[in-house]
């Protein structure tokens, strides 16, 4: 580092998602750091670096998703073993942020599991971290130290740009994505609707009604993930009794855990635009999900970072 600029940097990966860190560092003109993430036969971490980091501005790409816990140690160990070697400056990349739904306590002693996480990863020596599309924004004020939060909308919405869908409606599956629904309805130039679920009493079916008008309109559901995909589903099957025309999903982080991928094959999803976050396993590449690539945004941040410019503009 010279003047406070550094003048080299390198990539590394665990193992939760190393098909995305390789074509990041593929668009960054770098190979990925030579590196070995392994169990002992107890189950415990060994993480081993074979190349120096003294001095050098280090990414650890690593989303924190399934098996988590196993992709969060990975995490927490690379960046130890990273502080331990004196490494310049240790920016912890990760594109999906496990624990988030974890963020406030909701009834009497719950925990807030997306502040543990937060100080694990500045207690094991992270200077940074770089994420996309938090459950709640609120988490980055968890971090004393500077956290970039990219959006994965920009994608989307250019992706619905080029289907150039007629009579647009943007959805939002529940109350609590209103806020992004809107976010992604502003450069499409289209309205606005919101699913109202109710449920009368405990073990009844939900009731649904649409806030909004979707007769005869292409609507697009959006959330920032999918996990069981039991909402966006019920909320997809709701629109087409509403008589919309053709329905679409979009989300950031595709979870499908459980009944997901045999809920969505079954639903009024045409089809369901997801990004790479989190890599999707082959027995779950369906026919109806479409996965965009994050890539290029993470390693146009990651450059903007290792060269002290502005990554505001990424934001929008």
């Amino acid at each position: 580092m010279r003047n406070g600029v550094f003048t080299d940097y390198k990539i590394f990966t665990g193992n939760s998602n190393p098909a995305l860190a390789e074509e990041i560092a593929t668009i960054m003109g770098k190979p990925l750091g030579k590196a070995a993430v392994n169990k002992f036969s107890d189950g415990e971490i060994s993480v081993s670096l074979w190349e120096t980091v003294r001095g050098i501005d280090t990414y650890i790409v690593q989303p924190t998703c399934s098996p988590a816990n196993d992709s969060l140690m990975e995490l927490l160990i690379m960046i130890d073993a990273m502080k331990r070697a004196s490494a310049g400056r240790i920016n912890a990349v990760i594109p999906y942020y496990g624990y988030a739904r974890q963020d406030r306590k909701a009834k009497a002693r719950d925990p807030i599991t997306a502040k543990l996480i937060a100080d694990l990863l500045q207690s094991a020596g992270a200077d940074r971290v770089v994420t996309m599309d938090l459950h709640a924004a609120q988490i980055q004020g968890y971090f004393d130290i500077p956290v970039d939060h990219l959006l994965g909308m920009p994608i989307l919405v250019k992706y619905f740009k080029e289907k150039n869908l007629k009579d647009l409606v943007i959805v939002s599956p529940d109350h609590g994505s209103v806020t992004r629904a809107r976010n992604m309805a502003h450069p499409l130039d289209a309205p606005i609707a919101i699913v109202d679920k109710r449920r009368p009493k405990a073990n009844v079916s939900e009731i649904m009604n649409i806030v909004g008008d979707v007769k005869d309109k292409n609507v697009v559901l959006v959330d920032d993930m999918i996990d069981t995909a039991g909402t966006i589903t019920n909320a997809a099957n709701a629109l087409k009794d509403m008589g919309a025309l053709e329905v679409y999903a979009c989300a950031t982080h595709p979870i499908l855990s459980g009944p997901a991928i045999e809920r969505i094959e079954k639903s009024a999803i045409r089809e369901l635009v997801l990004l790479n976050t989190i890599p999707l396993p082959k027995e779950k590449q369906i026919d109806k999900i479409k996965t965009l690539s994050v890539a290029p945004l993470f390693a146009e941040a990651m450059i903007r970072i290792f060269t002290n410019n502005s990554i505001s503009g990424l934001f929008n």
